[in-house]
C-alpha cells in the first residue's frame, strides 16, 4: 500500500459519483399535475426511506408504497403507478471526473462504495457500468443500518481489511462526515470535484 496515509477511501455514491437532475423530482409532478414537492414528499418520507435503506423493505416493496400513498393526490392507483415507473427509470449519470479520481486511487489504495441504498444499488452499478469500479461495496440495505451509523464504517473498512483511522470518508452529507469523525475516520466534506482533487492532494494521495 505505499507510503500512503491512508489505507482505504470510502466513498459515497449519490451526490458524489452519481448525480441527479436537480429537477428530476418536479419534473415528475409537472408530469401528474401535483404541487411542486408532492412526488419527493411520497418517495423520501423519513419513515419509509428508514425503512428502504436498511433493508426493512426491498426496493420494489418501497416503490409500490409511494404509489399507495400517491394515489389519492394523482387521481387513480393507476396513475400513481405509472408516474412511479417513470421514477424508477431513472439511473442518474456518473460524474466521469469523480470516477476518474477514484480509478487512480485504486491503483494504490483500496475503495470502498458505502451508501445509504435500496436493494437495487447493485442493479443500478451494473446499469451504470460501476459493477467492477471499487473494491468493495457497502450497501446499507444489505448491511441492516444506516449512515450516520457507526457500524457501516466498520463494515465498510473491515470489508478491505483497513482500521478505521486509516481510512478516508467522503460524503457530500455533512452529518455523515462528522459521524465518521466521531468514530475515529478523517473525513471530507464533498462540494466539487475541484475541491477534492485538491483535498486528496494535500492529505498525500
Amino acid at each position: 500500500m505505499d507510503n500512503s496515509p491512508f489505507d482505504a477511501v470510502l466513498c459515497d455514491f449519490d451526490g458524489v459519483v452519481r448525480l441527479w437532475d436537480p429537477d428530476g423530482m418536479t419534473a415528475l409532478d409537472r408530469r401528474a399535475g401535483l404541487a411542486e414537492g408532492t412526488f419527493a414528499a411520497a418517495a423520501f418520507h423519513p419513515t419509509l426511506l428508514e425503512e428502504a435503506v436498511t433493508g426493512r423493505i426491498s426496493d420494489e416493496q418501497w416503490r409500490r408504497r409511494v404509489a399507495e400513498s400517491l394515489a389519492g393526490s394523482c387521481g387513480s392507483a393507476a396513475r400513481a403507478q405509472d408516474l412511479v415507473r417513470g421514477w424508477t427509470a431513472l439511473t442518474g449519470r456518473v460524474d466521469p471526473e469523480v470516477l476518474d479520481l477514484l480509478t487512480a486511487l485504486r491503483g494504490r489504495i483500496p475503495v470502498v462504495l458505502v451508501s445509504n441504498a435500496t436493494t437495487r444499488l447493485e442493479a443500478d452499478l451494473a446499469a451504470l457500468g460501476l459493477a467492477d469500479a471499487f473494491d468493495a461495496v457497502i450497501n446499507t440495505a444489505r448491511v441492516g443500518v444506516a449512515k450516520p451509523d457507526r457500524r457501516v464504517f466498520e463494515a465498510a473498512a473491515r470489508s478491505v481489511g483497513a482500521e478505521l483511522p486509516r481510512c478516508l470518508f467522503v460524503d457530500d452529507t455533512a452529518g455523515h462526515v462528522a459521524a465518521a469523525r466521531g468514530a475515529g475516520l478523517t473525513g471530507h466534506h464533498y462540494r466539487g470535484v475541484g475541491e477534492l482533487r485538491g483535498a486528496l492532494v494535500s492529505m498525500g494521495l
